[in-house]
């Protein structure tokens, strides 16, 4: 039997998000002939409406040791950070237990690590993406503060900051007065927190992905605007069932973001895969508010002054993909942005919900499933999306064509452990 390790010449993306687009940037560098599957435009849906953080050094879980205590007080609160509608309970319980599981010390250890093998380097990995795609212009480097009201509150994040901290993220403490010089438009209400000189930011998340997008078919790469509902492994790769027709692939990359899931469901196979509902709120008329972005960290709240308007993005609201969206939500996020800038006009503000798909230890699912070869995922980044698809796009192609280093890299991110 011959040990001949063939070329791979086709593969096929499903979903063009960010981390899709990415996979499709890489798997054309190394001359496979790409194609994208999207049901809706390319670099829509949160790869639009993120906050457009490059936060490389994001390495902290969401849940981190004596999370239960901090967020049961909350869950119920519908003007708090994190909410879980109580018509949503019980189908969130199981991923709530494991996320609480994951909040172990040793296992954060491990989820930080990997977490850094992944993102640590993704400015770089950005960088060099967007000089090729010509989008560099849109990666503003004038870092982010992180800002909090009072000693408590920053205390109850001394964690989180030490790990980022021991994985080299340059985080220096700023006061009041620090607060004025970098962003004098912040209002009394937050008093000290950390300014991250090297964490830059994308000033337009939606016009990065049609840059992407426009070098990639100008390369190619072929975008078809469909929906798959189920695929079905044969001899020479895979078929993929849309709703406008069939598709054969020799490999498949999964990318689907929250509805990843659903793809897998009907080959047995069951991710605990979340939907975070995140809103946004833009204001068009404060873009020059401030110069970076700055996050209410107290509240999670991160404000960005985009190229289209002021955004203030966040909260957490679990609600599956089929309850409709909170207008009330929306509107927190309003009322904290004015509250930390005093001067901020609030007319004509533009609101926004998506859908951020979530794994309870925050790591993606990446790599090949064991029991379908041919078969690739690259999703669940959850808050990281933007972040960490320059480099899981370059890992997953490197694997693809046969890395076995890239292989190894993407172990700890394996569909295998649930």
């Amino acid at each position: 039997m011959s040990s001949e390790v063939h070329p791979l010449r086709q593969a096929t993306v499903i979903g063009g998000g960010i981390v899709g687009l990415c996979v499709a940037f890489h798997l054309l560098k190394t001359g496979v002939k790409v194609t994208v599957i999207e049901r809706t435009d390319p670099g829509s849906g949160c790869s639009a409406g993120n906050a457009g953080s490059l936060s490389a050094g994001s390495v902290a879980p969401l849940a981190m040791p004596g999370v239960l205590k901090q967020a049961s007080g909350m869950l119920f609160d519908p003007t708090g950070p994190l909410y879980i509608p109580t018509n949503y309970l019980l189908r969130v319980a199981p991923w709530i237990a494991r996320f609480v599981a994951s909040a172990r010390p040793a296992r954060v250890a491990e989820i930080a690590h990997s977490l850094h093998s992944l993102i640590g380097d993704a400015v770089e990995q950005h960088k060099k993406l967007a000089a090729k795609a010509d989008c560099l212009d849109l990666i503003v480097e004038t870092g982010q503060l992180h800002l909090y009201p009072n000693d408590k509150a920053f205390a109850k994040d001394t964690a989180g900051w030490a790990l980022k901290i021991s994985h080299g993220l340059d985080a220096e403490r700023v006061g009041r007065s620090d607060i004025q010089r970098l962003e004098p438009a912040v209002g009394k209400a937050y008093q000290l927190g950390y300014y991250l000189p090297d964490q830059p930011w994308v000033k337009d998340p939606r016009q990065y992905s049609k840059r992407i997008t426009d070098f990639l078919k100008a390369s190619g790469v072929e975008f078809v605007r469909d929906r798959v509902n189920s695929l079905t492994r044969h001899c020479a790769g895979w078929t993929l069932d849309g709703e406008n027709g069939f598709y054969q692939a020799e490999k498949v990359v999964i990318a689907a973001g929250t509805w990843s899931a659903q793809l897998l469901k009907k080959l047995r196979l069951s991710i605990p895969l979340e939907t975070q509902r995140g809103y946004h709120v833009r204001y068009p008329y404060a873009q020059n508010l401030i110069q970076r972005v700055v996050v209410l960290a107290d509240r999670k709240v991160f404000i960005t002054p985009m190229q289209n308007g002021l955004r203030a993005a966040g909260t957490v609201e679990f609600g599956g993909l089929d309850l409709p969206p909170s207008i009330e939500r929306a509107r927190l996020l309003a009322g904290h942005a004015k509250a930390a800038f005093p001067s901020l006009d609030i007319h004509d503000p533009i609101e926004w919900m998506g859908h951020r798909p979530c794994l309870p230890d925050s790591l993606p699912v990446l790599g090949e499933l064991p029991q379908h070869p041919g078969l690739w995922c690259a999703f669940g980044h959850g808050h990281l999306g933007l972040t960490g698809a320059a480099g899981t796009g370059a890992l997953i192609a490197q694997a693809m064509t046969g890395s076995l280093h890239a292989r190894a890299a993407l172990a700890p991110f394996s569909a295998t452990r649930f």
